[in-house]
């Protein structure tokens, strides 16, 4: 047998040689994307969460006071507040809805420092600012309309639907923006209340002066005490997991790093590496490859195998040479071939298409019958 070309799969070292300088890109860009989700991505949260990048949170507000030099502490409890408050500080108080305790907002109120209750329920609004009532209506916001400096810098304020105050005692009150703004001094304390937080939060700060106005009602003091608690007191947080602090978007694009490796492992499965002309280790004759079939058959008691072999090879030599196509019947050539040898039809069709030998003396008959049959027709 003489050599021939045949194909060689790249080795183990030589596909990653191949590779290496892909994976590289691969995890070079999965790190950039996950570097860059991670900073850009937003980070949920509450309304006025002091970390939250959201629409309602209130990120941009503390960013904005600590680099003007306030010292913004965000409080998650009571005990925060009362270890950070001093007599210089301004306690912010958020209304939400953990924030409902009689024992809570007693203890805020008996906090030192100035005081800023952002909407204020009614319970809220009595025990952290008594001085001050809800009055009937409300405002979108508007001029100041007062001697208030805070407000007088800011100007015109879009504040959202907000409530509005008015005075419940004998102590002054200033209001601003038709009430939406109340101030009032109690005791050297300074106790400011804001019907609306739209006007401090992320969405709403670069409307008109919004931004000018939360800054200078909420940095009046060296210090800030952020305080919207994010659970009621004495309930707790649980534990979180790890997917839960994996913001969603990376998780997206892990899945589709995945699918990239697993599109590029399909793609370089393929290739069997290109055509390379290989010279052979051992020559083996013809006659002996089929000496050597005929003894695996015959060891195995394969004779139906071995005639269908014979059968097959035949054919597929003779069928040509009788002008028929591949697609010819079992009739037409048996015909064909009666024909071309002046044999009987039935004694054709027997050799070529019968039973299998049951012996191997039967077989060796069979072998003289087909070699006989494509003899005459290749002569005739």
């Amino acid at each position: 047998m003489t050599d021939r070309a045949t194909t060689v799969a790249p080795t183990a070292g030589q596909r990653w040689r191949s590779a290496r300088w892909l994976v590289l890109a691969l995890l070079v860009v999965g790190v950039v994307a996950t570097i860059s989700t991670l900073l850009t991505a937003p980070r949920p949260g509450a309304r006025m969460d002091p970390g939250a990048t959201s629409s309602g949170g209130a990120h941009a507000l503390v960013a904005m006071l600590r680099d003007h030099g306030v010292d913004v502490v965000v409080a998650d409890d009571i005990a925060a507040v009362e270890r950070a408050a001093t007599p210089d500080s301004l306690v912010m108080t958020v209304q939400n809805r953990h924030l409902v305790g009689d024992e809570v907002l007693r203890r805020l109120a008996a906090a030192p420092g100035d005081r800023l209750v952002v909407e204020p329920v009614s319970r809220t609004r009595e025990i952290l600012a008594p001085e001050v009532r809800r009055a009937d209506g409300g405002t979108a916001g508007g001029d100041p309309e007062c001697d208030l400096r805070e407000a007088n810098r800011a100007g015109d304020v879009q504040f959202g639907a907000s409530d509005t105050f008015e005075a419940s005692g004998d102590v002054p009150v200033t209001t601003c923006y038709d009430g939406a703004v109340a101030r009032y001094t109690d005791r050297g304390r300074t106790v400011t209340v804001v019907g609306s937080a739209d006007f401090m939060t992320n969405a709403g700060l670069p409307k008109r002066g919004n931004a000018a106005l939360a800054m200078n009602l909420a940095g009046t003091q060296p210090r800030l005490i952020w305080f919207a608690p994010p659970r009621s007191e004495g309930e707790s947080s649980g534990a979180a997991t790890l997917s839960d602090l994996i913001p969603a978007n990376v998780k997206w694009v892990v899945w589709q790093l995945c699918l990239v490796v697993l599109l590029l492992a399909v793609w370089k499965g393929r290739r069997l590496g290109p055509l390379v002309a290989e010279r052979l280790p051992v020559v083996v004759r013809a006659s002996e490859t089929v000496e050597g079939r005929g003894r695996l058959y015959r060891s195995q008691r394969a004779s139906d195998r071995a005639a269908d072999a014979l059968r097959t090879a035949t054919l597929q030599r003779i069928v040509p040479r009788l002008g028929l196509g591949p697609s010819a019947d079992r009739a037409a050539i048996v015909t064909a071939v009666a024909a071309r040898c002046g044999w009987d039809a039935g004694t054709v069709g027997h050799i070529l298409f019968g039973p299998a030998p049951a012996t191997d003396d039967d077989l060796v008959n069979l072998a003289n019958a087909l070699d006989n049959i494509e003899r005459q027709v290749a002569q005739s």
